[in-house]
C-alpha cells in the first residue's frame, strides 16, 4: 500500500522568488509593479504567488524586510562598528554611494525609491515609518557624541539627522539619474564638511561665531 504525500510541493524556490520579487520593485516603485510583472519576473503563476506570499502588499512588505536585512544592512553595520557619530554616519553615506551604483542590482534605495509616486496609504505610511526610524536612530547617535564631547554640546542633533537623511535621498536619486559611485562618494565627503567640530559654533544653534574665527559653512569651505 502506497501512501500518498500531502499537499503539492512548490515548484520555484521561495528565496529565489523574493530575490527576483525584490528587483521588480526596486526597479519599478511598489504603485507601477503589478501582480502580472511580479509572477513574471517571478516565474511564478498568480495561484502559486498568493500561495507563497499573500497578496501583493504582504508580499512588498516581506520584500522590505528582506531588503533591510541584506542590501539596506550597510547603515547598521556603520553604527554597530563605527565608534563616533561622524565615523558612523560618513561610513554610511559613504557606503550608500557604493550600494546605489553597484550594477548588479537596480540603482538607489528601494524604500526611498518605491515611495515616488505610491497612492496605497498602507505602504506609504510603512514606507515613511521606516524612514523617520532612521532619522531618529541618526538623531540618537548624533546626541550621543555631542554628550561625548565628540561633537559642540549645542549641536542641533534633530536638524543634522534631517540633514543627514536628506543627503541619503539625494543620493539615492541623483543614483537612478545615473550618477556614479565616485560622484556620489564626493557627494557624501562635502556632505560631512557641514559636520561642527569641537570647539566650533554650530549656525542651527543661533550662536554668534566666536571672535576672530569665521564660522564654518558648507559654502564657506567650497561646497
Amino acid at each position: 500500500m502506497t501512501t500518498r504525500q500531502r499537499g503539492r510541493p512548490r515548484s520555484f524556490d521561495r528565496l529565489t522568488a523574493l530575490e527576483q520579487a525584490t528587483m521588480a520593485f526596486w526597479e519599478h516603485g511598489y504603485e507601477t509593479t503589478s501582480v502580472s510583472d511580479l509572477t513574471r519576473a517571478m516565474g511564478i503563476s498568480a495561484p502559486s504567488l498568493y500561495a507563497a506570499f499573500g497578496d501583493k502588499r504582504t508580499l512588498f512588505e516581506e520584500v522590505v524586510e528582506a531588503y533591510a536585512g541584506s542590501y539596506g544592512a550597510y547603515g547598521g553595520r556603520a553604527f554597530a562598528e563605527e565608534p563616533t557619530a561622524r565615523g558612523a554616519l560618513g561610513r554610511m553615506l559613504r557606503e550608500a554611494a557604493d550600494v546605489f551604483t553597484d550594477p548588479s542590482h537596480p540603482r538607489g534605495c528601494l524604500m526611498i525609491s518605491a515611495a515616488v509616486n505610491c497612492s496605497t496609504p498602507e505602504v506609504e505610511e510603512a514606507l515613511r515609518e521606516r524612514r523617520n526610524r532612521n532619522l531618529a536612530s541618526f538623531e540618537a547617535r548624533i546626541r550621543a557624541g555631542a554628550e561625548a564631547g565628540e561633537l559642540p554640546a549645542g549641536t542641533d542633533a534633530g536638524a543634522l539627522a534631517r540633514f543627514c537623511g536628506a543627503v541619503l535621498q539625494g543620493m539615492s536619486q541623483q543614483a537612478r539619474d545615473g550618477a556614479t559611485r565616485t560622484e556620489l562618494e564626493a557627494v557624501a565627503e562635502i556632505a560631512m564638511l557641514a559636520w561642527p567640530q569641537t570647539g566650533v559654533p554650530v549656525a542651527a544653534t543661533g550662536k554668534a561665531p566666536e571672535a576672530g574665527r569665521a564660522q564654518e559653512t558648507p559654502a564657506g569651505r567650497g561646497a
